[in-house]
C-alpha cells in the first residue's frame, strides 16, 4: 500500500475512533499532499512515495519549528500540540539515519565524486539525498559534508 493509501486508511480509522487530534493532523497532511499534486500537475496520477515523503518531511520540520517558537513564548500547550502532530507525521516517514550511518554515506559519496572543496558540497548532498531519501536529515547532512570538505 502506498503512503497516501495508508494515510487515507488511518484517517478513516481515526474518524471512527473519534481521535480528533489525529484526524486534524491527517487532514492537514492530505491538504499539503493535494497542494503538491496540483503544483506538480499530478492530480490524476497521484504523488509517488518519494514525493509524499518530501511533503511529510516539510510538514514535520514545520511542526518542530512551531513547537520551538511556542516553547520560547511559554505557550506549553501549543508546543505540545505541535509535538503530538509531529509524532503522527513521523509514523509515515522512514526511520532517520543515525549520524554514523550518515557519515558513512557522506564518505562514500565524497570518494565516488572525488569531491575535495566546498564547491562540491551540493553534489555530495544531492547524491546522499538521492540514496537515503527522507531518512537523511538535511541539517545534519549539510554539517557533515561541510566538515569533511573543509
Amino acid at each position: 500500500m502506498s503512503i497516501e493509501g495508508q494515510i487515507d486508511s488511518d484517517l478513516k480509522s481515526a474518524m471512527l475512533a473519534g481521535d480528533k487530534q489525529t484526524v486534524q493532523t491527517l487532514r492537514v497532511i492530505k491538504s499539503a499532499l493535494q497542494n503538491r499534486a496540483i503544483e506538480t500537475g499530478q492530480q490524476s496520477a497521484g504523488l509517488g512515495d518519494d514525493e509524499v515523503q518530501k511533503v511529510l518531511a516539510t510538514e514535520l520540520k514545520k511542526r518542530l519549528e512551531a513547537a520551538e517558537v511556542y516553547k520560547q513564548a511559554n505557550e506549553v500547550e501549543r508546543a505540545q500540540k505541535e509535538l503530538s502532530e509531529k509524532t503522527v507525521i513521523e509514523a509515515y516517514l522512514p526511520k532517520p539515519l543515525d549520524e554514523a550511518a550518515l557519515t558513512a554515506l557522506v564518505d562514500k559519496h565524497i570518494k565516488e565524486l572525488s569531491a575535495s572543496t566546498l564547491a562540491d558540497m551540493g553534489k555530495v548532498i544531492g547524491a546522499v539525498k538521492q540514496e537515503a531519501g527522507a531518512a537523511a536529515d538535511g541539517a545534519t547532512l549539510a554539517r557533515l559534508v561541510k566538515e569533511k570538505l573543509q
